[in-house]
């Protein structure tokens, strides 16, 4: 390590996200493993310099360099796993029989854990136990991370040194990391706000007006805070970068996956044309069934995450869903 810092990084998922991060990483001065799943995402990324399938257009830094070798990518000193929440667990059993003993590991998929509840430090912890776990989340769209705007967002971990070696390892002028110790509310952020997103993105299609769109991320946030401090999540996170900034990026913006989801379906279309049509995962509409459950589980009100997660699972029109949000009993805004 120089400065605290780790000299090279592995970014385990070659979807634009883990695109864009392996980008920081390079632009951070870090030797850069991308392990991608696809042999033209690794043909595209170290001939051309580019991810044709999942961040086409963008002109990736030289020092990343793509593999389809698990084995490869867990050589490096920091890990940082970007797949799908749905699909960490596999990519965790694969590389536990590579990684090193006392690598440290980044998630930074945000979503739960359909059937078990799990988050993904949970899977973490069954997968590798003993690994000292840290999370990546906060708003940012990855075109416009890998172009290098401005974005800041929140790395948390109980351990701060950790922490901060994280930051100095992938931190930018344009890149902005702040290090928190509370997992479960960055985790709850990231996850609840992409399914809050898909209920903007119907309100759009509808077009219901910027209105609706307010009180939906009002609302939205008053569900996401109730099931994090339930959880035991800190107020301050929630209303942070990870929790209310990413919320207000997500939902305000037709860049996000799960937003343009919810605006498509709001116009009339099926959701079986509109998955046909992409290659990134929606978030919200994998993670939403689990988001009600854990509601479920801890006595936690969540109207709009269960309208969505109703909807997503095509057991009520959508119409009939904003009906029966409209026609809830009136009460104190603090209830």
């Amino acid at each position: 390590m120089v400065n605290g810092a780790y000299r090279s990084v592995a970014v385990l998922g070659a979807g634009a996200w883990g695109t864009a991060l392996a980008q920081v990483a390079a632009a951070a001065g870090r030797d850069v493993t991308l392990w991608a799943r696809e042999p033209e995402v690794v043909e595209g990324v170290n001939s051309a310099h580019e991810n044709p399938l999942f961040l086409p257009g963008i002109a990736l830094n030289a020092k990343v360099r793509a593999t389809n070798s698990i084995e490869e990518a867990a050589k490096a000193e920091l890990i940082l796993a970007v797949p799908p929440a749905q699909h960490m667990r596999a990519v965790l059993r694969s590389l536990r029989p590579h990684l090193r003993s006392g690598a440290p590991l980044v998630l930074c998929a945000k979503g739960v854990e359909r059937g078990s509840l799990a988050l993904m430090t949970d899977v973490l912890a069954e997968e590798i136990p003993g690994v000292v776990p840290a999370v990546l989340s906060g708003p940012g769209f990855a075109k416009d991370v890998a172009r290098g705007l401005p974005t800041a967002t929140t790395i948390a971990s109980p351990d701060p040194d950790l922490a901060q070696r994280i930051v100095a390892t992938i931190g930018l002028p344009t890149f902005r990391p702040y290090f928190a110790d509370d997992l479960i509310g960055a985790e709850i952020g990231g996850a609840v706000k992409n399914v809050i997103a898909i209920a903007c993105g119907v309100a759009e299609g509808r077009k219901l007006g910027d209105g609706a769109r307010a009180a939906l991320i009002t609302r939205g946030f008053a569900e996401l805070t109730r099931l994090g401090l339930a959880m035991g999540a800190k107020a301050e996170t929630l209303s942070g970068l990870c929790g209310l900034g990413d919320l207000v990026l997500t939902c305000a913006s037709l860049t996000s996956r799960n937003t343009s989801l919810g605006a498509a379906l709001g116009e009339g279309r099926k959701l079986k044309d509109i998955l046909a049509e992409r290659r990134s995962v929606a978030e919200g509409m994998e993670s939403a069934p689990a988001v009600v459950a854990l509601a479920a589980k801890y006595n936690v009100e969540m109207p709009i995450c269960a309208a969505v997660d109703a909807i997503v699972g095509e057991r009520i029109g959508i119409d009939e869903a904003i009906t029966a949000l409209l026609s809830r009993p009136f009460k104190a805004e603090s209830a």
